[in-house]
């Protein structure tokens, strides 16, 4: 198998965690070909499919690939699933899992699974959703809240997507919530890929996901910060034109506020709130080191694949049975549970 990225801040943990599982058989391989090689890996850059496709030919039977880099568009996907390989991508950019969902029927027909919506968020907050819609027997509503550990160092695609998540338009207003070891908190929304995928998934008519991070003080920066970035005059609420652009400092300053400022600690946690008339069910869970919690969901979804437990064609991961009980599987690397009874609050 092929980790894309595996030199990187998820890469690293996901072609570790699977050589310890399959000795042997982990490849290594990304643009920078003296990092990819000192590893033992390939170069392989996945803005050049027709280059990545050569890639895979000359390593021969090649099982699966775990892009852990986000590539420009659908062509690596293409060129992995047409050829009958097995797909786990943790992107996060609503166009690109839209696009690689649209190849379901050519993964289908050629005998390849891919997961998509694989890790924190989303991942656990589409399992999370799945569990509380059940619970109510079918939400009409789902909030989704996300905290993030400020003082964690991410990649430098997960803080360009980041930035530019700051940046896109606001739809809902904050909410006041309880997460576990957090207290209460004011969560922002966010355009993380669940809350447009769930609606289909799930057929949930709302799905809103908000987002706060542990240090208070950054989260008030950073969210002043995108507040500056637009005009009260413009509209960018539900049913108005979108805000322009942020000005090009504003996104330097979010850029750097991410990049270089880590004022909290690397705890995480994602809360589920579902609700159908006066029925409410909740659950969230809590751990550490978002960006590791991220690369062992990769890790176990690519394990799934390769012991064939999973349908073919194109698969977000809160379609595939043998994967919802994922959180507990990952309780062994320190993720914990929380439901409604363990006063999760309101």
């Amino acid at each position: 198998m092929v980790v894309v990225g595996g030199y990187g801040a998820v890469g690293a943990t996901v072609a570790a965690t699977l050589e310890g599982w399959f000795p042997g058989r982990v490849v290594v391989a990304g643009r920078d070909e003296a990092r990819a090689r000192l590893l033992g890996g390939v170069r392989a850059d996945v803005a050049d499919p027709d280059g990545f496709r050569r890639t895979l030919e000359e390593l021969g039977d090649v099982a699966a690939v775990v892009l852990c880099v986000e590539p420009p568009d659908t062509g690596v996907a293409r060129v992995c699933l047409e050829r009958g390989v097995h797909l786990v991508d943790i992107g996060a950019t609503r166009r690109l899992l839209d696009g690689v969902a649209d190849l379901h029927d050519l993964a289908a027909g050629a005998g390849a699974t891919a997961v998509l919506s694989v890790g924190v968020a989303p991942g656990l907050t589409n399992l999370l959703a799945r569990r509380v819609h059940e619970a109510v027997g079918g939400a009409e509503r789902i909030d989704l809240t996300v905290l993030l550990g400020a003082g964690e160092r991410h990649g430098a695609d997960a803080v360009r997507w980041t930035v530019e998540g700051l940046a896109g338009p606001v739809a809902e207003a904050p909410l006041r919530t309880t997460l576990p070891g957090h207290g209460r908190r004011t969560a922002h929304p966010f355009p993380f890929s669940d809350q447009h995928t769930l609606p289909r998934t799930l057929g949930v008519e709302q799905v809103t996901t908000r987002l706060c991070l542990d240090s208070k003080p950054l989260a008030s920066a950073l969210f002043g910060l995108r507040a500056a970035a637009r005009s009260p005059a413009v509209g960018g609420g539900r049913g108005g034109p979108p805000p322009p652009p942020p000005p090009p400092a504003v996104r330097r300053a979010l850029t750097a506020a991410f990049s270089r400022i880590h004022l909290g600690g690397d705890g995480f946690a994602v809360r589920a709130d579902a609700r159908r008339g006066d029925l409410h069910a909740a659950c969230a869970v809590t751990g550490r080191e978002q960006s590791r919690m991220t690369a062992l969901a990769a890790a176990y979804a690519t394990r799934a694949l390769l012991t064939g437990v999973l349908p073919v064609g194109v698969h977000h991961i809160e379609q595939l049975p043998a994967l919802a009980e994922l959180p507990e599987s990952l309780g062994a690397h320190g993720l914990t549970i929380w439901h409604r009874a363990d006063k999760l609050g309101p």
